[in-house]
């Protein structure tokens, strides 16, 4: 991602292949090992109970991905597979994500920080995981929010997202 100020911050994130969930990691204009070592470590203390769900971690071949980090989830029970070299369609789904965040949000916000990208990433994760249908889970968002059962007196509430980038609709209780 690139700011307004053409300097390149790097964005960290983890997509649950199952079910379409994705994990903000973490945001930094100089990415390292040790960095993403670190964050792998809170990513599994995050999932503490939930870690037992993930079998395998399908990631790319860049250098700062070490034996290290390979190690955090080993030491987890979870296989680390990496991807072929040039070959973005092996890990398609956090493509499919990359591509989602920048024409939905990115690509129409002008970023300033590692601070302000942090804040709208997360907001549009918080959105892609409670109200973005999705296909392949039958048009459902990964972690739908309760139903509440229109009547014939419920009205419709809109929630505005990043200013009103995106909004969502729910029925009012």
């Amino acid at each position: 991602m690139d700011t307004v100020f053409l300097q390149r911050i790097y964005v960290f994130f983890v997509v649950e292949h199952a079910t379409r969930h994705v994990h903000v990691l973490g945001v930094t204009k100089h990415p390292t090992a040790a960095w993403v070592t670190q964050r792998a470590r809170n990513l599994l203390m995050d999932l503490e109970e939930h870690r037992h769900r993930f079998r395998f971690l399908i990631r790319d071949r860049d250098t700062k991905f070490t034996a290290s980090f390979d190690a955090v989830f080993t030491g987890a029970g979870i296989d680390v597979v990496r991807t072929p070299p040039q070959a973005p369609q092996a890990n398609a789904i956090a493509e499919r994500w990359i591509g989602t965040a920048r024409r939905a949000c990115t690509d129409r916000l002008l970023i300033i920080s590692e601070r302000h990208l942090t804040s709208v990433l997360t907001s549009y994760a918080e959105h892609f995981n409670t109200h973005r249908p999705h296909r392949s889970l039958r048009q459902h968002p990964p972690d739908p929010p309760p139903v509440v059962a229109p009547t014939s007196e419920s009205t419709v509430r809109r929630t505005r997202i990043l200013g009103g980038l995106i909004n969502e609709y729910r029925n009012a209780a």
